[in-house]
């Protein structure tokens, strides 16, 4: 288990609560009592921690090594029926951009999302999540796909941005990510987008456009990073915490402002404490979104998707 900077308080009795057991195994002294004081001080602390958290720190929970990722969950959605698909059918097959069939009961979906790697290798192998253009003709490829095959589309979103190497412009990296944001307003299947990780800018939003989009209780939705703005606007990644606190990125906050629709709770601790229990509510949710959102009719389906995106953004006097 890897702890964060603020979660050392719970690394330290968690440690006191592995020795003091160990102590109990190895001689005949009765430490039930003190082993059930750590307990309740540890649980006491989690809670303070956890149900306090600022937006940096949501930020970093967000990024955990071991937080689950794309595939993570559509392999505990789908189990075997998932069928991956490869390519844009114009340049090559972006690892970082994943895609392909499954099934959730007896429901057929589209699942498009970033990947990122477990380790040094794979993270290279992945572009660490930051897909080229043709990860996203690819997502498009496949999501006109499900359209055509009236199966609806469920969007995995957890990335640091789009890659934005020389070469990705060259090939039209925002043409890309702009004709996806086109063309996902009038695709005439649900889409479900669900934040699982980073939500950062054109990346994110590429395959950001859908009738329902939810975040997973420790994640963040923004146009920027918080280190990127500390660096535009104070030449430094000191004031990241602060720059954090200003995007108003949190779930919290995005829901706040009308910006998402839905906060999937996380257990205390985050999504990587008890995949489960994750999976279980991600889901849920995807059912029953999915429930309400198959009643409606085709143009009613466009007409609700783009009035949701028209009305961010006003405000009265």
């Amino acid at each position: 288990m890897e702890y964060l900077d603020f979660e050392l308080p719970i690394k330290e009795l968690e440690e006191q609560l592995t020795k003091c057991a160990l102590i109990g195994e190895e001689s005949d002294v009765d430490v039930s009592a003190t082993c059930k004081q750590i307990e309740k001080k540890l649980e006491e602390t989690k809670k303070n921690i956890y149900k306090n958290l600022t937006a940096w720190q949501r930020v970093q929970l967000s990024r955990h090594p071991n937080r689950p990722y794309t595939l993570d969950y559509i392999k505990a959605l789908c189990g075997d029926t998932f069928l991956e698909l490869f390519g844009d059918r114009n340049v090559k097959d972006d690892k970082a951009m994943i895609g392909g069939l499954g099934k959730i009961g007896d429901q057929s979906f589209m699942f498009v999302g970033q990947q990122k790697g477990y380790n040094t290798k794979t993270r290279q192998y992945r572009n660490f999540g930051m897909a080229n253009p043709e990860g996203y003709r690819k997502a498009l490829r496949l999501m006109q796909m499900a359209e055509k095959f009236n199966i609806p589309i469920v969007t995995l979103i957890d990335t640091p941005g789009a890659y934005p190497g020389l070469e990705a412009e060259e090939r039209g990296q925002g043409e890309a990510i702009a004709r996806n944001i086109y063309e996902m307003f009038r695709i005439k299947v649900p889409i479900i987008c669900i934040i699982v990780g980073e939500g950062a800018s054109g990346g994110a939003l590429g395959i950001g456009v859908g009738d329902k989009v939810t975040m997973l209780e420790n994640t963040w939705y923004s146009v920027i990073s918080p280190e990127s703005c500390s660096s535009i606007l104070w030449r430094s990644w000191e004031h990241k915490e602060r720059a954090a606190d200003a995007l108003k990125l949190t779930s919290y906050d995005m829901k706040k402002n009308k910006l998402v629709d839905d906060i999937i709770p996380e257990p205390l601790g985050g999504a990587h404490t008890n995949r489960e229990e994750t999976f279980a509510s991600v889901r849920k949710y995807i059912e029953d979104t999915y429930k309400n959102l198959v009643k409606l009719s085709t143009e009613k389906l466009i007409e609700k998707r783009m009035e949701k995106y028209f009305e961010m953004g006003e405000y009265k006097d």
